[in-house]
Order: C-alpha cells, then sequence, then structure tokens
C-alpha cells in the first residue's frame, strides 16, 4: 500500500491565517483545481444521476446487445444485455464512490482514534496496540481484503467491512506517528504542566494539530479503496446484479472483449479516471498544507 509525505504540524492551535493561506495555495494549484472539478462531476453523477441519465440504466433489450459507441440513441454503445452504457456509468457512480469512500470515511475516525490513543499514552500501550497493528500488515491489502470478504461472505455490507478492517492499519499508524511529534511539543508540555487532563490536551492541542495530515493520507487511500471495492465487485464479493457498479460491469462485460472492447473498457476508463482525480486532489491537498 502506497504512503503519503505528510506535512509536518507547527503549531499548537491553528489560525484563520494558516488555512486561509492554505485556500490560497490551493486555489493556485490548476491541478487542484482540475482535481477538485473532477471529483465534484463524480459526486454530481453520484446524487442526481437517475435523474441525468439518458435512458433507464435497467432497461434491457436482446435486440440491441453490444451496440458500438456512436449508435443513435446510445452514445456509448450497449451492454451484454442491451442496456445504454451512458446510463449505467451515470447512476453506477453511486455505489462506486460509496463503496469507494466509505470504507475510509470509517477507517478514518476508527484508525485516528487507536492512533491518538496509542501515540499519546506511549509506553506500554504503544506497544501493544502498534504491534497488534503490525500484524496486518503480514498480508498485502488486495489478499487481506478478498480474504475478508470470502470469510464473511459476498455482499455489499461484508465488502465495506473487509475495506474498512484493511484501512484501518495504515491510518492509525499515521494517526500514531503525529500524535507521537505533537506529544512532545511545547505547548502540550505548557499545557500539562499548568495541570490540563489528558482529554483535555488532546482535544484541544493535540487533536487540531494531527487532523490534517491524517485527513490528507485518508483521501489518498480513496483511490485504493476503489480499485479495491471495483476488484471485490468483479470477484462477485460485493456489489450483485443487476445494480449499476462500474467493477461488476468489468464483472459481466469481461466476456465481450473481443466484440466490443471499446465498450467492455468503459467502467475500467471510469474507475482510472476517479482514481487519478483523487490521487491528485490528496497531492494538492498535502502540497498546499505544508507550510515549507
Amino acid at each position: 500500500m502506497s504512503t503519503a509525505i505528510l506535512p509536518t504540524p507547527v503549531r499548537a492551535e491553528p489560525s484563520r491565517g494558516y488555512w486561509a493561506g492554505t485556500a490560497l495555495r490551493f486555489r493556485r494549484d490548476p491541478v487542484a483545481l482540475f482535481a477538485l472539478a473532477v471529483v465534484l462531476v463524480l459526486f454530481s453523477m453520484a446524487l442526481f444521476g437517475m435523474w441525468i441519465a439518458p435512458a433507464d440504466p435497467m432497461q434491457s433489450s436482446m435486440l440491441s446487445r453490444l451496440k458500438p459507441i456512436g449508435t443513435d440513441g446510445h452514445p456509448l454503445g450497449t451492454d451484454e444485455l442491451g442496456r445504454d452504457m451512458l446510463s449505467r456509468l451515470i447512476v453506477g457512480a453511486r455505489l462506486s464512490l460509496f463503496m469507494g469512500i466509505t470504507p475510509v470515511v470509517l477507517a478514518f475516525f476508527i484508525g485516528t482514534a487507536i492512533g491518538l490513543l496509542a501515540g499519546y499514552a506511549g509506553g506500554a500501550t504503544n506497544t501493544v496496540i502498534m504491534r497488534t497493528i503490525d500484524v496486518f500488515y503480514a498480508f498485502p491489502s488486495v489478499l487481506l481484503a478478498i480474504a475478508l470478504s470470502g470469510a464473511l461472505g459476498a455482499g455489499i455490507g461484508n465488502a465495506l467491512l473487509s475495506l474498512t478492517i484493511v484501512f484501518i492499519p495504515p491510518i492509525a499508524r499515521v494517526a500514531e506517528s503525529v500524535t507521537t511529534q505533537v506529544r512532545g511539543r511545547d505547548y502540550v508540555e505548557a499545557a500539562r504542566a499548568s495541570g490540563a487532563d489528558a482529554f483535555t490536551i488532546v482535544r484541544v492541542h493535540v487533536l487540531g494539530n494531527v487532523l490534517g495530515p491524517i485527513f490528507v493520507y485518508a483521501t489518498s487511500l480513496i483511490a485504493v479503496s476503489m480499485i479495491l471495492a471495483s476488484g471485490l465487485s468483479f470477484l462477485g464479493l460485493g456489489v450483485k446484479p443487476p445494480e449499476p457498479e462500474w467493477g461488476l460491469m468489468l464483472n459481466t462485460l469481461r466476456t465481450a472483449i473481443y466484440v466490443q472492447p471499446w465498450v467492455a473498457a468503459l467502467p475500467g476508463v471510469m474507475i482510472f479516471i476517479t482514481s487519478i482525480a483523487f490521487n491528485l486532489l490528496s497531492d494538492s491537498l498535502r502540497a498546499a498544507m505544508d507550510v515549507k
């Protein structure tokens, strides 16, 4: 699993000027704006897909099977059951993004809590938690996701649970790393010397400094999550037919690769574009938040 270069937290309480500077650097980055525009288009497809789709994504027609791109009435052709590909790609953004983003969001909250506890407590608590986390690194993320989904059974819920478990360890490790850095800062020591309890110190002085780097790293995992979720659907361990989802569409269209290769490749193109957009957005956020 890829790692990200994290911006170093530099102040006790991130000021308004810091966030304004971050926003300004982000707006001045054309790559960031392009990636953000692509992501917003994808979210619009997910939210309003059923209304903007030109045809019913579930309507099949055996007389219109595997029509090529550019067919009258089907600008992106049709699938193996004669369903409009453009409509299915648009509506499929809903499940594809949901399957890709939800595990990262859940892992962000759980992994951050675990990393904060391990990083701030230190000592034996840190050792026990982090050595347990290290166990998951013995397995490649792809194999771990497949193994967990296979053991739990096919279905959206089990696929989400499997992917969440896969992403908790890397987020927890990043959270522990940045929390350990912040824990030794002067302002934390001063708060501790003033008699503040651990919860107050973490909430006021630690949390604001570590959430940014963890969030940036979590956004870089969305692309990985999209690919893994699509892979699970491709293997029949995620979304079930006839729901439109890009990974599942790749699976059902694989037999048509020699008949209509361009049509069969369209779901893969959407996965690729989405993954690149989230990767570029994550890199741009990291650069914008890095005051150095």
